[in-house]
């Protein structure tokens, strides 16, 4: 039955070519921003009626967003199969991440949330930027949602604190 952990890998496999997609979008939006502001002299290559300046903060706050879900794959490739399938034993490594040593569900959890909190700022800007263009339902709802994420990690955070200092978690810790 312990072994069944190992039936995660193929699930971590198929993140690390996400993630490899993810670099592929990174890189169109860089090629993106830089047809923009070096090929057409900042004027948009569509047809929209922004401002240059308008359009470049757009591409780079895209670009944003890609790293930041990128991040957050790595969080998740990485810490969970650490706590899930098996010990990474970098031994000391210096690429080590600081955050693995410390690594556990509770912890991954909250970390993911504050990720997704980041990437749904970005997203939300967004929608602030075009607000002339994006109906009012539509930033409200963005908002709403952003405002529950928000909730979520702090509850996901105070949990964890609840748990990190229950009589339990010392008796482990002391062992």
């Amino acid at each position: 039955m312990f072994a069944s952990r190992w039936l995660q890998v193929p699930l971590y496999l198929g993140l690390i070519v996400a993630q490899a997609v993810y670099v592929w979008q990174f890189m169109l939006e860089l090629w993106h921003l830089i047809e923009t502001v070096f090929l057409h002299g900042g004027t948009p290559v569509t047809d929209s009626a922004a401002a240059p300046e308008v359009v470049v903060m757009l591409t780079v706050l895209a670009l944003i967003d890609v790293v930041m879900i990128s991040n957050l794959l790595i969080m998740v490739i990485v810490g969970g199969y650490e706590t899930f399938v098996s010990r990474i034993n970098l031994n000391d490594h210096p690429d080590e991440p600081e955050w693995l040593s410390h690594v556990n569900a509770n912890v991954l959890k909250v970390k993911l949330a504050t990720a997704i909190i980041g990437i749904s700022s970005v997203h939300l800007l967004q929608t602030f930027i075009r607000a002339q263009s994006t109906p009012n339902d539509k930033m409200m709802w963005q908002t709403v949602m952003h405002l529950a994420f928000v909730a979520s990690a702090v509850g996901l955070a105070w949990i964890d604190r609840l748990l990190s200092t229950s009589p339990a978690e010392h008796t482990r810790s002391h062992l």
